[in-house]
């Protein structure tokens, strides 16, 4: 009971602190409302005000405040997926970029915006709207799928074989899109550019809304695998001895992580290093114990993308910085510590 007190304790804070970022966030950019405060547009528009001017009601509802949510929504499920996978493989480097999730979801991506046009009138109309989340989400699961096969022996997983597959899967994505991007028209191109650098640009409502499904879906299966995560930390015989299903528990986090991974990659392209900092942060707080880690990494995740879209968008204003690059710049410090601790540790 002391241990969910604390927790609780933890998310009020860690909610708290998102919420006056989000207003930071709402009150951040270079559109002028007219001496008003954005708060005030939002509540001219909540109460329906008919003199709200349009430009103004654009720009607070579906430019900032829906850029706001999607960056709660992404930053959640990517720091999320990247805690999950560090507990199914017992290693603080199992992030989707790490071993190769972000890199198949681009590349399947990249193959429907440049060849989609050569099928996609055969397909079915609800899967021609969402082809490029779909394949993204295809891309994900079947690089996590081949990760696993590859690294997995005897029903055990070898972490070294893991990461080396990861780079693998990783350079073969990276060099067909690559080649994609050389044979692509300038549309196309316009298009690959947001994936590999990832942006919140392209938020909408719409987006919002399958981002929260698919969250709920997700939270609901991971958010309370902590202590089979912590069981998992003791290795596969003694979690097995305590109960936990463990081939049941890898199913669940390859097929959860890799569509959370795959949706966020199809509405935000590639977004590096969120599932990497924020457990890695979590854990010199917290061990590993991942009752904590795992429910605090979804209000942090968002803590963490969200600072980091409000800065790309006003540092070089009125341009965006891809928030991709300002991850990424994070990230790699980050990367490096991990390695020096472990490199002490040997």
């Amino acid at each position: 009971m002391r241990t969910q007190s604390k927790l609780y304790l933890y998310l009020i804070i860690s909610a708290l602190l998102l919420v006056i970022l989000a207003v930071v966030a709402l009150y951040t950019g270079v559109y002028d409302f007219n001496g008003a405060s954005p708060f005030s547009v939002l509540g001219k528009l909540i109460k329906g005000d008919p003199g709200l001017a349009l430009n103004d009601k654009y720009v607070i509802w579906d430019v900032r405040a829906s850029r706001i949510i999607m960056a709660i929504l992404i930053g959640s499920m990517l720091a999320v997926s990247g805690t999950s996978l560090q507990g199914l493989f017992k290693n603080p480097l199992a992030t989707g970029e790490a071993i190769g999730l972000t890199s198949g979801a681009t590349l399947l991506a990249a193959i429907a915006i440049v060849l989609g046009g050569h099928f996609k009138e055969y397909l079915p109309e609800v899967v021609q709207f969402s082809l490029v989340g779909i394949s993204a989400f295809l891309g994900a699961l079947l690089a996590m799928m081949l990760v696993y096969r590859i690294s997995t022996s005897a029903g055990k997983t070898n972490v070294v074989m893991m990461l080396l597959s990861g780079v693998a899967i990783t350079s073969i994505g990276f060099s067909i899109t690559g080649f994609l991007i050389y044979i692509s028209k300038d549309e196309q191109l316009r298009d690959l550019t947001f994936w590999n650098m990832g942006s919140l640009a392209a938020a909408t409502w719409t987006k919002n809304i399958v981002l929260t499904v698919v969250l709920i879906i997700s939270y609901a299966v991971l958010l309370p695998k902590g202590k089979a995560l912590n069981a998992m930390m003791l290795g596969e015989k003694d979690a097995e001895h305590l109960g936990i299903n463990v081939e049941k528990l890898k199913k669940q986090i390859v097929i959860i992580t890799s569509l959370m991974v795959g949706t966020c990659v199809a509405f935000s392209g590639t977004i590096g290093f969120v599932g990497l900092i924020v457990p890695y942060i979590l854990r010199l707080l917290f061990k590993s114990n991942y009752v904590f880690i795992l429910p605090l990494s979804a209000v942090l995740g968002s803590i963490l993308l969200l600072t980091a879209d409000t800065i790309s968008r006003s540092i070089v204003a009125p341009s965006e910085l891809p928030i991709g690059i300002l991850t990424s710049l994070i990230g790699g410090p980050v990367f490096i510590a991990i390695l020096i601790k472990f490199k002490k540790s040997l």
